[in-house]
């Protein structure tokens, strides 16, 4: 492995472990909320990269559309999976901090019901890529999709601002609803997240390369 290509695996571990530091050292505890608030950090970081992978999988199946060019369906189809990954953490952590604060591990809150939704939307869309055959039709179907379900994605951005929602709101209009002391901690965590992001695309789409690679060649042999 070339010494640039561990740039990036580093830097994510480093800031992973800054990011930890951040969270349970330098972050105060939440008077209210206690210790249970320091999910918080992983819970918006991990739906921010969900949000952004689709937002990557939506401008990728446009391109591929225009272009018909395999590598953005590669981006589509590795930035489906990894969105899906950060937005099960969303689903699977914002419970935890739901029955802690809630008491409640669900509610039908526009916030959780839309995540929920999306994430439903982005599973299809992983099984269309599976089960559809031929491959040129997958790649364009696949892309359509990706771009109809998109529009699920800023509706669960602006949902707790389109209807009343219990839902804590983040960013406000005058900045940002929680402590300064905490900020260090959520850049950091966000930073750390992004980092991962993009090593696990590089990793992801280096495989999809070579799995398809290796499907050109059965074919090959088969002919």
């Amino acid at each position: 492995m070339k010494r640039t290509e561990l740039v990036l695996p580093i830097s994510t571990a480093v800031m992973v472990i800054i990011s930890l530091f951040a969270i349970f050292v330098i972050a105060p505890k939440e008077r209210v909320m206690g210790l249970v608030q320091k999910i918080f950090y992983y819970h918006v970081s991990a739906g921010w990269i969900g949000l952004f992978a689709f937002f990557i999988l939506f401008i990728a199946s446009i391109l591929y559309l225009a272009t018909r060019d395999e590598k953005w369906d590669i981006i589509c189809h590795s930035t489906g999976r990894i969105g899906v990954l950060f937005t099960s953490i969303v689903l699977m952590t914002g419970p935890i901090w739901a029955k802690a604060v809630w008491n409640t591990w669900w509610t039908w809150d526009p916030r959780l019901t839309s995540t929920l939704l999306l994430w439903f939307l982005y599973v299809g869309y992983l099984k269309l890529r599976k089960f559809i055959g031929d491959n040129q039709n997958k790649m364009s179907y696949a892309a359509i999709f990706g771009i109809i379900a998109f529009i699920d994605v800023p509706i669960v951005f602006f949902s707790i601002r389109w209807w009343q929602s219990i839902h804590p709101v983040l960013f406000t209009g005058t900045g940002f609803n929680m402590s300064r002391a905490m900020l260090p901690a959520f850049f950091t965590s966000l930073l750390a997240f992004t980092l991962l992001f993009l090593f696990m695309l590089d990793y992801d789409m280096k495989l999809e390369r070579l799995r398809r690679d290796v499907e050109g060649l059965k074919k090959d042999l088969l002919f």
